[in-house]
């Protein structure tokens, strides 16, 4: 009953990351979900990409906001704000990715985790 009730809470933290992305015009928004893959970190990746630092800054904003506003939840870990070309946001249950377009095609996280399952979304 307990892992249920932890993955509820990640699938709908994912979801909520993703209305904060939308929000801010993020693009080729995917969800990896990493929870049948073994040596996973976290239930879910969310990433997406913007076509500058002062969108991927406020991509993150918009999601840690949404976040916050529904589950008064902080991240347990923020990275990359100083140059805000790849900024994560670390929800332990959900790992969110913010890359500017040229990073994420570098990067590449879809490929390293090609085992995870895929759902894309719609930029608003």
């Amino acid at each position: 009953m307990i892992k249920k009730k932890t993955e509820d809470l990640s699938a709908m933290l994912s979801q909520i990351a993703i209305h904060g992305i939308q929000e801010k015009k993020g693009k080729d928004i995917v969800r990896l979900d990493l929870r049948q893959v073994n040596s996973a970190v976290s239930d879910y990746f969310v990433v997406c990409n913007a076509d500058s630092s002062t969108q991927v800054r406020a991509i993150a904003d918009s999601v840690e906001d949404e976040i916050y506003k529904s589950t008064q939840t902080e991240p347990w870990r923020k990275e990359g704000f100083e140059n805000a070309d790849w900024i994560i946001l670390d929800y332990l249950d959900i790992v969110v990715h913010i890359f500017k377009t040229e990073k994420r095609d570098f990067y590449g996280i879809e490929e390293l985790w090609g085992d995870a399952e895929t759902t894309r979304f719609k930029s608003a």
